[in-house]
């Protein structure tokens, strides 16, 4: 994992650091776990335009990632780590001995060449996926299920990972990126080790352009606009804008919007840090 420093030869590229790829071993991905991903742009069915700041970008095809593993006591080989344009993180070929082939989330460590395999009682090593009743305390995680069968929800990202700290009755504690501590059911399924790509936070687009290559149009800064458009907006010159909030005048930074009667409060052991 690596990454490099472009010669300035051009404006664009005097900033900009790119991925070193070191980790990739092919450039192709297996056609038959690819499927078209229509792009909206923005636009609702009638054309017109719902949401601000999308469009463009380069044409994908996404990668059908396995999610749940429940191919369970089937071991599977890494045949490939690739790039896959929909996510930060790389993703790992499987080819399961039965022949079946899937995508995984690649784990930072995971080889070609590797087996990899989930189930309840497989050993706790990098790649395997297994219910949080068996791994052991202290384990670094990632890919973790909220609701049993429903697949990996949490700790997805690049260089993401959480830590299981305890069990107690039918729910497990664990330690989530954000800082939150929350029970999770300890029949959820996560994945040994952090997510491939840490290097991925240290990357620098270098120029406006990259933006629009991944679908983000220019975004207008609240404090220029006019007061009939935003809160903020208005003033002589570079007036300040006010407290900071959104467009529909909820306070920003700090001010909690999380509901007090919310469902879910009950499994959250310590709040996330500011």
């Amino acid at each position: 994992m690596s990454v490099r420093k472009l010669k300035p030869i051009t404006p664009g590229q005097r900033f900009r650091v790119v991925n070193g790829y070191d980790a990739l071993t092919t450039d192709k991905p297996e056609k038959s776990l690819l499927a078209p991903k229509k792009r909206s742009g923005g636009r609702n069915n009638q054309g017109k335009m719902t949401m601000r700041y999308k469009g463009g970008g380069h044409k994908k095809r996404y990668r059908i990632i396995d999610f749940k593993r429940d191919k369970q006591g089937i071991p599977a080989t890494v045949a490939t780590i690739e790039y896959d344009p929909n996510r930060t993180a790389f993703i790992a070929l499987l080819n399961y001995q039965d022949g079946e082939k899937r995508y995984v989330i690649a784990q930072n460590g995971l080889q070609v060449g590797q087996n990899i395999v989930s189930g309840s009682n497989v050993a706790p090593e990098i790649g395997n996926a297994m219910p949080l009743s068996d791994i052991p305390l202290g384990t670094i995680i990632s890919c973790i299920e909220l609701r049993p069968g429903q697949g990996a929800v949490m700790a997805r990202s690049a260089g993401s990972f959480a830590q299981l700290m305890a069990r107690d009755g039918k729910f497990a504690t664990v330690k989530l990126p954000s800082g939150e501590v929350r029970l999770v059911l300890m029949s959820c399924v996560a994945t040994i080790g952090a997510v491939s790509n840490s290097d991925h936070q240290l990357l620098v687009g270098g120029k406006a352009g990259r933006s629009r290559w991944l679908g983000r149009r220019p975004r207008t800064r609240p404090v220029v606009m006019n007061p009939v458009d935003h809160p903020m907006g208005g003033g002589e010159g570079k007036s300040s804008g006010g407290h900071p909030r959104s467009r529909k005048g909820l306070p920003a930074k700090g001010y909690r919007t999380r509901s007090k009667t919310k469902a879910s409060n009950k499994y959250i052991v310590e709040r996330r840090k500011k």
